[in-house]
């Protein structure tokens, strides 16, 4: 099977461009540096996240605009937090817990808090040339010192998408993922 490679994704924050406005007045959000899957961008602008046992400053927040307010966490931020986020699918809200999401110029509170599946994002041309589909749930392996073999992985389709695991921080360190490595898809 081919290789893909990993990239950490730590905590940030997916807004409306509602509750932008809230958060941010009329500032303009800008673009801090581009990431991998093609017109996403962390933007320069940052919020703070509360929850009941404590908060967390500093949190990026990746644009462009979203239909819904979405915050990933991992499950460390989840404890540190004090909130239930549940572990599902990016966009699945219906049992987000609430948290809130504090901006240079407001704060808003959302039931947006998850912790995402860990996932692979392919094109469709990628996906076709690994024989995988959208939906599917596949296993891959992270070799050296720390090397694990995970399984429910995601395999999430799109045009826009670029071939990339994304794992959480608390996955990449316990497999201890570093720059440029990359995982043996083993479905």
């Amino acid at each position: 099977m081919p290789s893909i490679p990993i990239e950490i994704s730590a905590r940030h924050v997916h807004l409306t461009e509602a509750d932008w406005a809230v958060l941010f007045g009329d500032a303009v959000i800008v673009s801090d540096h581009a990431i991998s899957q093609p017109t996403q961008f962390v933007a320069k602008q940052r919020v703070t996240l509360r929850g009941p046992k404590g908060e967390i400053k500093g949190v990026a927040v990746v644009g462009p605009f979203r239909p819904n307010t979405q915050v990933e966490l991992a499950m460390t931020d989840v404890r540190a937090l004090g909130v239930a986020a549940p572990l599902c699918d990016s966009g699945k809200l219906d049992q987000a817990a609430e948290i809130i999401i504090v901006g240079s110029r407001g704060e808003i509170v959302r039931a947006a808090a998850i912790v995402p599946q860990r996932h692979i994002h392919l094109s469709p041309k990628e996906a076709t040339a690994a024989g995988l589909r959208d939906r599917q749930t596949v296993s891959v392996r992270i070799t050296g010192p720390r090397g694990a073999q995970l399984d429910n992985v995601l395999v999430r389709v799109h045009h826009d998408f670029t071939g990339r695991l994304h794992l959480d921080t608390d996955e990449g360190n316990t497999c201890g993922v570093t720059a440029g490595m990359s995982a043996e898809l083993i479905a």
